[in-house]
């Protein structure tokens, strides 16, 4: 099949890359001319594993272009993935702008009968903006009768295992009431469930609703752990035998109840701000959410206060190591990561920072550009010499075990901080390192 793909970010470069994969004829078109330049020259703009194979694989037999030639890519597909960015806007709400232009760009080129695809994670309603604005255009050329569909199709992407998700999803939802468009988008997704039919049709708006509603709810997975971690500190107990204790029920289980330093990334943080927004339209106050984004707020903070509980809240002339800055592990992304609240929270106290991370080195420069008393090492070993503590802020398998003799004899006094609590308590206190964990009992 010949599909577009608009968009060369996490969700549109990873969409076009597996469709391709399965022997589709991609074409992803972008406005920045220097990132399809980059993946024209081979490279990746981002980091995700296992894209870049694929990519090289499917450019190199001919079934994956990039371009910025908007009138060519829209002759291209018959199906138009629309995998822009969707960013949210001051009053919390999710920015349009691209997904709208995206629908425009299509509405003026297009010639023939177009399945167009949201794609991005869009409010409840977008559809029809989509259609409308397409239809204008149309309009506009006199060719009001041709037809077209407008699909939703929400990615369920998770960024660090984002090719493994698209090539293997637990589910594909499609919301659409074409049947033409029905019959092509299962046709494109066959091939990803030769063994199971994971593939849900239901109504535009219940599938737009879907992505915002399945963030939300792992969110509040996030943030209920993260709360009751602080609880069990004051009571005495253990919050990683508590996960244990109520993961191994199948009616819970044990995805997203890990306590930490709280969620980021351009995904949560975003879609709960907008779900909370649309909930404001509809003269709907969403306390359960707005509880979330609140308890996130605050446990973004916790390792700080943990550092000023032990070393005072002047922290001047204190030098910290800092391993793991993007937001979680397996990408470079520090949209809305923890460690930018934390590296703001002790540099303004007085601290001075040497932090490490195995791929977001470059990316953190960039977003922490300005910021005066941080440097950035070239190793987690490199940090620890002289500084008077050790904080953990991104679970990057190469921290989980490392030479703990090495970071006893490195730091000036034995302290860490493990705002991910990838180590044990009780080896930490054997080894004679004092340890200050999340919701860990006497820790």
């Amino acid at each position: 099949m010949k599909v577009t793909v608009i968009g060369t970010g996490y969700v549109g470069l990873v969409t076009g890359a597996c469709l391709s994969e399965m022997g589709n004829h991609v074409v992803c078109l972008d406005v920045d001319a220097r990132k399809i330049q980059i993946l024209n020259d081979g490279g990746i703009p981002i980091h995700e594993p296992g894209l870049d194979a694929i990519v090289q694989r499917n450019r190199a037999a001919g079934r994956l272009q990039f371009t910025t030639d908007v009138e060519a890519a829209v002759a291209h597909g018959t199906l138009q993935f629309i995998g822009v960015g969707t960013p949210p806007d001051e009053d919390g709400s999710a920015d349009m702008q691209y997904v709208l232009a995206a629908a425009r760009s299509i509405g003026r080129h297009m010639t023939d009968y177009k399945v167009i695809v949201d794609k991005s994670t869009v409010p409840v309603g977008t559809a029809d903006r989509v259609k409308a604005a397409v239809a204008e255009e149309l309009h506009k050329r006199g060719l009001q009768d041709t037809g077209f569909a407008v699909v939703s199709n929400p990615e369920f992407l998770k960024e660090g295992a984002a090719v493994e998700d698209c090539m293997r999803p637990d589910r594909i939802v499609v919301g659409a009431d074409d049947e033409r468009a029905i019959l092509l988008m299962r046709a494109l997704y066959q091939p990803f469930m030769r063994n199971h039919d994971r593939l849900m049709v239901m109504d535009v708006r219940s599938a737009e609703f879907t992505k915002y509603a399945a963030n939300a709810m792992l969110a509040t997975r996030i943030s209920f752990m993260n709360e009751l971690a602080l609880l069990a500190e004051r009571v005495g107990a253990d919050i990683e035998q508590v996960r244990k204790g109520i993961g191994s029920d199948p009616r819970i289980g044990t995805h997203f109840l890990y306590a930490g330093t709280g969620y980021g990334g351009s995904c949560f943080p975003k879609d709960v701000k907008a779900l909370i927004h649309i909930g404001h339209e509809n003269a709907m106050d969403l306390q359960v959410l707005q509880a979330v984004e609140a308890a996130n707020d605050r446990q973004k903070m916790v390792l700080v206060d943990k550092v000023v509980k032990r070393f005072g809240e002047d922290l001047t002339g204190r030098r910290f190591a800092v391993w793991g800055l993007a937001f979680k592990p397996n990408t470079d992304d520090m949209r809305e990561a923890p460690s930018r609240v934390i590296v703001d929270a002790l540099l303004a106290r007085g601290a001075t920072l040497s932090a490490y991370d195995p791929v977001a080195m470059t990316e953190a420069r960039r977003v922490m550009e300005g910021l005066s008393g941080i440097t950035y090492a070239d190793s987690a070993d490199a940090t620890l010499d002289g500084a008077d503590a050790l904080l953990v802020v991104t679970e990057w398998k190469e921290f989980r075990t490392p030479d703990f003799d090495r970071i006893k004899a490195a730091l000036k006094q034995p302290v860490v901080f493990d705002g991910r609590n990838i180590w044990e308590p009780a080896l930490m206190k054997t080894l004679g390192i004092e340890y200050h964990g999340i919701g860990r009992a006497g820790a």
